[in-house]
């Protein structure tokens, strides 16, 4: 009876089929990825690989497993666990983990880069995705890309002279962010569709219109990148961190940014 009330709860307030998110849960998927980040930090010493190295690499994954969710969101896929929250995210993950290690075991043994087989591992996956993706709306393509291309250019010239955007990997993570800002946005404010998050929607809501997500993400990324730099003395925390946060902007985003597009 326990265990039933327990599997329940979880089913609940964890894995679930229908989209949204609390207060709660988001809390403990938060604890549950720090804990993550720190498990794959001593997986990067252990194989002396820099997190930064995998900056490009692992889009292909990323667009894997963001291009599936949206083809979940369109009835192309079935809506089953394994393709929702955690799901869709566990696969994802375990699967590019799996490919970095084995990857890197080809490396030492026959001398190939690591990086290149982990991006055609990638981009081999997404080929059944591709295949399906289908009916993309250009309007959307236009709104959303147009939308992002105008938000990133200042940013992109500060570049030029601003140290931390400098980095060609601090930029990307913030314009990763910036296009789930731009997909979010396009989405809410002329198509109908709510945000799922605790925070952006309470935000959203009181600001009636999600034109308050870019200096949302602003004000959390920049500031966070500057923090990294400044105070994370160890090269593999640092650059698996920002790999993280880069995670994080460029999953939602390209799912977003698909799921309106095919959906239109």
């Amino acid at each position: 009876m326990v265990l039933d009330q327990v599997t329940q709860y979880i089913q609940e307030n964890f894995v679930y089929l229908h989209p949204g998110y609390t207060t709660f849960n988001t809390i403990v998927f938060g604890i549950v990825l720090g804990l993550i980040i720190l498990l794959i930090i001593k997986m990067f010493k252990w194989i002396d690989k820099d997190p930064q190295d995998l900056f490009i690499p692992l889009i292909p994954f990323i667009f894997f497993g963001s291009s599936a969710r949206a083809l979940v969101d369109n009835g192309i896929y079935p809506l089953t666990y394994i393709l929702v929250t955690p799901g869709i995210y566990i696969l994802t993950g375990l699967t590019a983990i799996f490919t970095l290690l084995a990857s890197v075991l080809i490396e030492r043994k026959i001398g190939w880069n690591y990086r290149y087989i982990i991006f055609a591992v990638g981009a081999a996956m997404c080929v059944p995705n591709l295949y399906y993706t289908q009916n993309i709306n250009p309007v959307v393509v236009f709104q959303v890309i147009g939308t992002w291309a105008l938000i990133s250019a200042p940013f992109v010239l500060l570049g030029f002279k601003w140290s931390l955007l400098k980095d060609k990997f601090n930029l990307g993570v913030l314009l990763a962010h910036l296009l789930d800002a731009s997909s979010t946005f396009i989405a809410v404010d002329y198509y109908g569709y709510g945000e799922q998050h605790v925070l952006p929607n309470a935000l959203t809501q009181m600001a009636d219109s999600a034109i308050v997500m870019f200096p949302l993400k602003i004000a959390v990324i920049l500031p966070a990148l500057y923090i990294i730099d400044t105070y994370v003395e160890d090269k593999t925390i640092r650059n698996m961190l920002k790999l993280a946060i880069f995670i994080l902007g460029l999953a939602p985003g390209i799912r977003n940014f698909l799921s309106l597009a095919m959906g239109t």
